[in-house]
């Protein structure tokens, strides 16, 4: 198979991963779109680089959530600790048939994290390890298992805070 092939064929094979990440940090649908463009780039840039020392997927994560922070900073996007208000609330919870949302709600507050907290949950609730999570994002597993008991004590404290 010829290289354009074999990255087509792995951009493909990948693209939920590429789209997940995107929408999680860039949920609107412009912002999206231009945000999924620069990671395909910046993939298609890199491909001759992956060495096949970890598994594809890991590789696309890194660069992909690499390319997503660096984006972030640059347009200087970084309202991602909004605190929870009650016009947030009442539009997530909000259904056509009034009935609560728990799982927009709970992507919600999962998006109120900074960018390296949420990209560890992000990737934990994908099913990588802490060991894993510590070689895509360049940290130390230690620091991941620490970020990780520090996130889940965030989520739970904002959730129950706001259904007080």
């Amino acid at each position: 198979m010829s290289f354009e092939k074999d990255f087509i064929r792995t951009i493909q094979d990948h693209t939920g991963i590429i789209n997940g990440i995107c929408k999680t940090y860039f949920p609107k649908s412009d912002d999206f779109k231009d945000a999924r463009q620069d990671v395909i780039l910046q993939l298609w840039r890199s491909f001759p680089t992956f060495r096949g020392e970890s598994k594809i997927s890991t590789w696309i994560y890194r660069v992909a959530l690499n390319t997503i922070l660096a984006k972030r900073k640059k347009d200087h996007n970084l309202d991602a600790n909004e605190p929870l208000s009650q016009l947030h609330l009442d539009h997530i919870t909000s259904g056509a048939d009034g009935t609560a949302d728990f799982i927009q709600e709970f992507s919600w507050l999962v998006s109120t994290l900074e960018d390296c907290d949420r990209a560890i949950f992000i990737l934990l609730v994908e099913g990588y390890s802490n060991k894993e999570i510590a070689v895509i994002l360049d940290l130390t597993a230690t620091n991941i298992s620490t970020r990780l008991n520090r996130v889940k004590h965030k989520l739970k404290d904002r959730y129950l805070n706001e259904q007080q």
